[in-house]
């Protein structure tokens, strides 16, 4: 009776308040524009409503002076025609091209020249002969090569990055495609002109070289067996609606037979005000930003939308059962055809997912699957789309086990819900959590934007979005266990990912272009006009830790504090100044932790009172760092305290439970060996260190198995007594003192021994891993000079100017240029530590034959630092505009801070690296290129189907090693 008590107390605490009433008013501001709020919505939203049916959604966030911009379109590739699928996807690639004013050097002479493309296409698509179709792409090539002489590339991202511009990009999806910028508040006007040009018309330019992207980005999907299960998963669950018959990427044959005439129309039609939104989350003022967006985007015309046909989906009435093959570890998916987003059945298939696997592990998979290592892991979601949507249930069966038995172990869980066999405080405990985690989203801006350019994807006004956690409230275990009951039969599809050849390959050939020219150093007017334009300035503040982070001692202990201003979630952080390097044991432990109870609480039991208390925990193991943490209502925080250190003092050893542990261990050390991902990431630090590094050097079979449960209990005992700091981000300092000082314990332990591991020269070595893959990856790296913290200017604009992101001259020279990739960067990283070396390190993703040309293309880049003046001055301006418009707040001013001291700095460093960027030359900048990097030499690392590869021209780039997985893993 004590217990059940107990739960009701817990239950009552966690509800963090009744259910408040969203409604909708409208009020007119003093220039008259009509808006709408929210009763109750503290993010302060307001949707406008433009005479032309734009949606304009404005909300106020003070982190920075910086706006998060998207603009959401009511489009994507369910709205693909039937014969031209992956449409919607390649006009987002096409948005980014410029218009008639925008990229171009003559648009009088370019456009007859595009004109000529576009037919050219036609015919190409109209063509059935195979040599003729080989003829009209030659004559496409041709004709290219002379529209390019007039086109300027990328030139809308220099435009967007002069404004300080970070996050720049798009995406496509079912029903939905959206451009993205997170913008200085100061440089709004001269975005929306840059949009509203955009916007304004579709000029396909650089055609041919963009669709080969497309190419190269369809190819990649080959190699990731998460995108070729969901196309099985989809197709099978819905073998008539768009959702699965149209994917965003499309058919290989349409890629292969694109239609410019077709991608002009389809502009036309779902490109209008009416049919996208203007959401700004940030630092704004209402009144003025609405004229702005009313001034630029007020001016496009109304347009009624096609007529789109409603497809309904017969109800499925038996198990479709799919087989994908890939080179990755086998698992299973269980997937049933769900309702669409906003619907009462769509919140109650997400609370199953949530009853089955949660946020605080503590769902029945979580715990009769996952805790009791039954499977190597094992989850449940639900995915609502705005037509219809999918539940799924996913396991990682152990090398032991068949695919019947694991999907035995699921649908024995989800027999558990349709029974009503889970415990009553966990719905109401997920509802917390919910609402938790949506505290934490909209507190930030691109959180809050994010959410409402998905509730006007969706069609969903903001008040509904509001009420949607009130609905939850609503569903009572009844209504679970009914449709559970009534949703769950045997109608669901089942993907079984075997481990073997891809026997559905379908792989889009190069056509063979010639690359073309970039005038990299021309500018439209429209750009020159943009540039000229002078804004408002923004002045960089740079922080001051001393006055920001509170100090005081607890027990000794050293206690910072930053102030929480925005809600009552707080954080509690345990730091200790070691970590791997000094103890290899020291993740085993608390990853064993996890699978420990104590005398009086289960290790289920323990999940389930932290996820009562709303609050995470979290181990985490760097090199040089061991962080404990706890996340959640600050209310609950002391109870939290108090069990955490209930859990690390009395954890019960469990012999029998460590061992199957070890055995997880093993077998995820496989799963590894067989992930392309991972793969690519051991073999890239094996190029980088060599045979010996803290990746490589781990524990082992036999040490694994020779250490005792004890051994481990005892370890996190012992970090009660060991040096450490602790942080807390929240509102309540003194009463956080209070409640966490019985944590702290006498300091009777040192920091063990740090094992230092060699950073060799690279000297040319070229290190190769056979893969079964589509394309080929490859990653050059280079050990630099020390940390200079002098330099740290430079290197943020050489990264700006040359190496990443859409306007660098990589990405101009590799993909826009030549088509040799779909993924090409260089990047130098500084050490984040004094008197550790510096490292630069280029990429390449591509398909195997063009790999010799792109290494060949980036030698070239690289062989002397491409002198452009004015897209040099650009990177400088966009560098300072970001450090001017950036700010640090909440956790990050504290660990900011602790970072800086590897450093032997105790100040904001961005001072210094804004003034170095103001006084920076291109002339200092190809000084501190010609002296630091050009002497670096590189090793190499490239994983690929070895048959696909030129082994000559591999050998030529240096001494080349094909080495096996054993060595790059370590086991």
């Amino acid at each position: 009776m004590k217990r059940i008590i107990t739960t009701i107390i817990i239950i009552g605490a966690l509800t963090m308040s009744n259910a408040q009433k969203f409604e909708t008013t409208k009020t007119t501001d003093n220039s008259g524009y009509q808006y709408e709020t929210v009763i109750n919505d503290k993010s302060g939203v307001r949707v406008y409503t433009l005479k032309n049916g734009l949606k304009v959604f404005l909300a106020k966030n003070d982190d920075a002076p910086r706006i998060q911009t998207y603009i959401p379109v009511r489009t994507g590739s369910n709205n693909d025609p039937a014969d031209n699928t992956g449409l919607a996807h390649y006009l987002e690639h096409m948005m980014f091209k410029g218009t008639s004013n925008l990229a171009t050097a003559n648009w009088a002479k370019e456009k007859p020249l595009l004109d000529q493309i576009s037919n050219l296409y036609e015919q190409h698509k109209a063509e059935q002969d195979p040599e003729k179709k080989k003829a009209l792409y030659k004559k496409i090539d041709e004709v290219s090569q002379e529209a390019s002489k007039y086109a300027i590339a990328n030139e809308y991202d220099k435009a967007i990055s002069s404004l300080g511009a970070s996050g720049t990009n798009a995406h496509t999806w079912l029903d939905e495609t959206v451009y993205k910028n997170n913008i200085p508040n100061n440089e709004l006007e001269k975005w929306l002109k840059v949009e509203k040009e955009r916007f304004s018309e579709l000029t396909l330019r650089l055609f041919h070289t963009e669709l080969e992207a497309v190419y190269e980005e369809y190819n990649r999907a080959q190699d990731n067996d998460g995108r070729l299960v969901n196309y099985e998963l989809m197709d099978a669950l819905f073998p008539t609606h768009p959702n699965g018959q149209q994917t965003t990427i499309g058919k290989s044959e349409h890629l292969k037979n694109p239609s410019m005439v077709a991608i002009h129309k389809y502009f036309d039609e779902y490109y209008v005000p009416n049919n996208y939104a203007m959401v700004l989350v940030g630092d704004l003022d209402y009144d003025k930003t609405i004229k702005l967006v009313d001034q630029y985007f007020g001016t496009f015309k109304y347009k009624e939308l096609p007529k789109k046909q409603t497809i309904t989906e017969e109800p499925m009435t038996a198990i479709v059962e799919r087989t994908v093959k890939s080179a990755s570890t086998p698992r299973l998916q269980l997937s049933w055809r769900s309702d669409s987003y906003g619907t009462q059945n769509a919140r109650l298939a997400d609370i199953v997912g949530n009853i089955l696997t949660n946020s605080g592990d503590s769902g029945l998979i979580d715990l009769n699957i996952n805790q009791k290592q039954k499977a190597l892991n094992a989850m449940a979601y639900e995915s609502a789309f705005k037509n219809y949507g999918s539940f799924s249930l996913i396991i990682v069966p152990k090398n032991d086990q068949t695919f019947d038995e694991a999907k035995k172990l699921m649908l024995d869980q989800i027999d558990l819900v349709k029974k009503g066999e889970f415990q009553d405080w966990l719905i109401p405990a997920i509802i917390n959590d919910m609402k938790i985690q949506r505290m934490k989203t909209y507190e930030t801006a691109d959180g809050l934007a994010t959410s409402l350019y998905g509730s006007y994807i969706n069609d969903r006004t903001w008040e509904q979005e509001l009420n949607e956690i009130n609905e939850y409230e609503k569903i009572t275990k009844a209504d679970v266990v009914k449709f559970a009951n009534d949703f769950f039969k045997d109608n669901y599809v089942i993907i079984k990912k075997e481990k073997g050849v891809n026997d559905k390959l379908v792989r889009v050939e190069n056509p063979g272009i010639t690359p073309i020219k970039l005038n990299r150093e021309e500018q439209s007017p429209f750009l020159k006009g943009i540039l000229a334009e002078k804004s408002s300035e923004i002045k960089p503040e740079f922080i001051d830790y001393s006055k920001v982070i509170k100090t005081d001692k607890i027990g000794g202990k050293k206690v910072s504090f930053v102030h929480n201003k925005y809600n009552d979630i707080a954080q509690a952080h345990f730091v200790f100044p070691f970590g791997s390097d000094n103890d290899k044991e020291l993740g085993l432990a608390t990853q064993v932790l996890q699978y420990l109870g104590t005398n009086k609480l289960s290790a289920e039991d323990l999940k389930k009172e932290f996820f009562k208390l709303g609050i995470s925990n979290d181990f985490r193991t760097s090199q040089d760092q061991l962080r404990i943490s706890l996340s959640g209502l600050e209310e609950n925080m002391p109870k939290a305290i108090e069990l955490l250190k209930n859990w690390m003092q009395n954890a019960k050893p469990d012999q029998k439970v460590y061992a199957e542990n070890v055995k997880t261990i093993l077998e995820g050390r496989e799963v590894a060996k067989k992930d392309k991902g991972r793969i690519m990431a051991a073999l890239s630090n094996y190029a980088k260190y060599g045979k010996v590094s803290r990746f490589t050097d781990v524990l082992s079979k036999s040490q694994l198995e020779a250490i005792n449960s004890a051994d481990m209990t005892n370890k996190i005992q012992s970090l009660l007594k060991m040096p450490y700091e602790i942080f807390f981000y929240g509102q309540d300092f003194n009463a956080f003192k209070k409640y966490a000082k019985p944590f702290v314990e006498k300091e009777t332990m040192k920091v063990p021994a740090k094992n230092e591991y060699p950073e060799p020269p690279t000297t040319g070595n070229v290190y190769f891993t056979n893969y079964d893959m589509v394309q080929t990856e490859m990653s050059k790296v280079a050990k630099g000079p020390n940390v200079d913290l002098a330099n740290l200017g430079k290197i943020n604009v050489f990264n700006e100017y040359f190496g990443r992101g859409l306007s660098s001259i990589v990405f101009q020279e590799i993909r826009e240029s030549k088509s040799l990739a779909y993924s090409a960067y260089v990047s130098y990283a500084t050490s984040s530590e004094l008197n550790r070396p510096d490292y630069v390190t280029t990429y390449i993703g591509t398909q195997a034959n063009k790999l010799p040309q792109a290494v060949t293309a980036m030698d070239e880049l690289m062989a002397n630092l491409p002198q452009i003046p004015a897209q040099f001055e650009n990177a400088k301006n966009a560098a300072l505009k970001q450090i001017a418009s950036g700010r640090i707040n909440r956790t990050n001013i504290y660990f900011n801070q602790l970072n800086l001291k590897k450093l032997g700095v105790d100040y904001d460093l961005r001072k210094d690296i804004y003034k170095e960027i103001e006084k920076l030359s291109l002339a200092d900048l190809t000084d501190f290129y010609d002296s630091q990097m050009k002497p670096m030499k590189y090793n190499t690392a490239i994983i690929g189907k070895k048959e696909n590869l030129d082994m000559d021209a591999l050998n030529k780039i240096g001494t080349f090693h094909e080495v096996s997985l054993e060595e790059i893993f370590g086991y």
